[in-house]
């Protein structure tokens, strides 16, 4: 019997305007009626998550669970709690940072609670609009965030050009062995931590909820969502 359903979120779950459409939403309640919890599994943070978290009704609700950073983060939605963090070495996101001002490509740096942008065109502030609300860089570097302590996720490059960015990933790959590295929504290469991915986020809330993997199902539509559905039962 299936116990957990993780949904990728962007052109997965979401339709026009960021909104879960009614069909959806219809679904997912007849499978909360039968005892299924329903959990988004997505790239973004938590705190970007409040319109979907209050479509599903689950905005600050016990026993309701969201894997984020691409499974770098758990959270129960009540508070939130925060139940595992798998942070990203700091000078790994700066290397990665410095690269990417060289290459010349805008750029998303997350910390455990903020979102920060770097030489984003307006085309992509468009793009993320009501899936992110992106903060200044403050001095335009990631100094003053190293030096508060600030808790990295991950960090992407963005470039519309799919066929750009995957050459691009070919040129970086001695990456590959100190960072997680995937594709989502065909404009985005991610960098997360070693063994952070929405696979093995799942099978660590399947321990904590007593579940096994055979008891899951994951559905997803691009690259950083394979790894989830290659682990789920379904």
């Amino acid at each position: 019997m299936i116990k957990i359903i993780a949904s990728d979120l962007d052109e997965t779950l979401l339709g026009p305007g960021n909104r879960v459409v009614a069909a959806n939403l219809r679904a997912i309640k007849k499978c909360q009626e039968l005892g299924i919890k329903f959990v988004p599994a997505t790239g973004r943070g938590f705190y970007s998550l409040k319109q979907t978290l209050e479509e599903l009704g689950q905005t600050d609700q016990a026993g309701q669970y969201t894997i984020c950073y691409n499974g770098g983060a758990i959270f129960e939605n009540k508070g939130p709690r925060l139940i595992s963090f798998t942070g990203m070495d700091a000078g790994l996101v700066e290397e990665i940072f410095k690269r990417g001002q060289k290459l010349g490509l805008g750029m998303h740096v997350y910390t455990e609670d903020r979102v920060y942008g770097y030489a984003l065109t307006q085309e992509e502030i468009d793009f993320c609009k009501g899936r992110a609300t992106f903060f200044a860089l403050p001095g335009g570097d990631l100094t003053a965030l190293r030096k508060s302590g600030a808790r990295f996720a991950k960090i992407l490059y963005v470039n519309p050009d799919f066929e750009q960015l995957k050459r691009l990933r070919g040129d970086l790959a001695d990456l590959e062995a100190v960072s997680e590295m995937s594709f989502s929504s065909n404009r985005y290469l991610e960098f997360n931590p070693p063994k952070v991915n929405k696979g093995l986020g799942l099978a660590a809330l399947c321990r904590e909820l007593g579940c096994s993997m055979e008891e899951t199902m994951a559905i997803g539509d691009s690259f950083n969502d394979l790894p989830m559905i290659q682990a789920a039962g379904t």
